[in-house]
């Protein structure tokens, strides 16, 4: 193609944010990718290369050479470069090391020896502080000297003399009081640091409840502060979630390329087939049992497909609940009975309203009161079911080390199939033959 013609895509591109190239990068299919990949300003491939998927990510560092990845990793800031630096190759993660300075080294490692998903793992060691003894007028004095502040600052912490953390000093406080006020007079003590090793979903609801823009974190004691966490990475925490639990209630892998080739995409989607076709096999064995009955009224076998479905629709509207609830930590064993009873109550009258209006119809469809009966009483018993299981099988994915996110809607569906097809051909059984 041209350099005519691609002169306004890169005219476009330079009017982007990294964030927005990325964004505009995973939407395209491979060839388009690559060749605008290449248009990408080289200032700001790290910052690309950090917002994008993981898959994508992966696949564009390894058609990068090493030059370019070691000048896109250089641009980055600490935390950020922790988040890049373990898709790198040995070779190049050599050599980013060699590149800086004995003071980033230590904080980039510092960082690295937590875990990716732990407040450790997401905090930035670039941080200001001040001594709680001294006036604010020498901590103005103080910045004045140091000059640029390292970015969303908006607030100082407050240490002693080993390092402990104390308290917090915001900008505002130091701009709008009295300049011969300590720091001690007129510090927030209140505000509780985190520790290193929390995980990085508490963290954010930790910001999200407190509406924090920054916030200290401390060593595993509780004691001394090593770093802090700014929005912007707590941001980029609730996306992935987000995204992950999303694309796991489909049984997809988080962050996987929208355009990945056709053999990979087959091969991850194959497996939640097979686990799915399994479940399936364990409703058709049910159906089998009741072969007779289903010959001699073949009624039931036009019905099926309702008292499944309504069952399936109700516990998937519990188990979505459930899981949100137990992403936000709002389901415990202090409220389970609760919850349980509130949600059985909610399956009983709806399943009753519902048996009345599908027994009508199936009375003035095949004009048999016996048959609207069993319909009636095969959809209560598995709406109130489904509704059990909505809770019961999240708790227990759970309590196992399983998502339920990922696993919740498969054994939903097995469960609500296998008991609607049996309390309607068992009651058919039982009543109509």
């Amino acid at each position: 193609m041209g350099s005519g013609r691609m002169r306004p895509v890169r005219s476009a591109l330079q009017a982007l944010n990294p964030a927005e190239i990325a964004g505009v990068l995973s939407a395209l299919p491979l060839p388009e990718r690559l060749l605008l990949w290449e248009m990408v300003d080289h200032e700001d491939d790290g910052e690309v290369l950090l917002h994008l998927p993981e898959e994508i990510r992966a696949d564009l560092v390894q058609r990068m050479d090493t030059v370019e990845l070691v000048k896109a990793a250089g641009d980055l800031e600490i935390d950020d470069l922790a988040d890049l630096i373990d898709g790198l190759p040995e070779t190049v993660t050599r050599q980013v090391m060699q590149a800086l300075s004995a003071a980033d080294r230590a904080r980039l490692e510092a960082v690295l020896a937590y875990e990716a998903d732990s407040a450790g793992g997401l905090m930035n060691t670039d941080i200001v502080t001040v001594r709680a003894d001294v006036t604010l007028e020498v901590v103005v004095r103080y910045l004045r000297l140091r000059g640029d502040l390292p970015l969303h600052t908006d607030a100082l912490f407050v240490v002693d003399r080993y390092g402990s953390y104390l308290g917090t000093l915001s900008l505002e406080r130091v701009l709008t009081r009295d300049p011969e006020s300590t720091v001690a007079e007129v510090m927030d003590r209140e505000l509780e640091a985190l520790h290193v090793d929390l995980p990085a979903d508490e963290v954010a609801r930790q910001f999200a409840n407190s509406d924090l823009v920054s916030a200290p974190v401390v060593t595993r004691d509780g004691r001394r502060l090593v770093g802090r966490i700014t929005i912007d990475d707590v941001v980029d925490v609730i996306r992935a979630e987000g995204e992950k639990t999303f694309l796991s209630m489909g049984g997809l892998r988080g962050e996987e390329d929208l355009f990945a080739p056709v053999g990979k995409a087959a091969r991850r989607r194959a497996v939640w087939l097979g686990i799915n076709l399994m479940t399936a096999f364990i409703a058709s064995y049910v159906v089998g049992l009741f072969e007779v009955t289903i010959s001699e009224v073949v009624a039931l076998a036009v019905l099926m497909p309702v008292v499944a479905s309504m069952g399936g629709i109700g516990g998937s509207q519990t188990l979505t609940l459930m899981i949100r609830g137990l992403a936000l930590k709002q389901v415990g064993d202090g409220n389970t009975a609760t919850l349980l009873r509130k949600e059985v109550l909610v399956a009983l009258i709806n399943g009753l309203l519902w048996a009345v209006a599908v027994a009508a119809i199936a009375w003035l469809w095949f004009g048999s009161g016996k048959l609207s009966l069993v319909i009636a009483m095969a959809l209560v018993i598995n709406q109130t079911i489904a509704s059990l299981a909505g809770i019961f099988v999240p708790l227990t994915l759970e309590r196992i080390g399983v998502d339920p996110a990922l696993a919740g809607s498969v054994v939903l569906t097995t469960v609500t199939d296998v008991v609607g097809f049996f309390s309607l051909l068992g009651l058919g059984a039982l009543i109509l033959m």
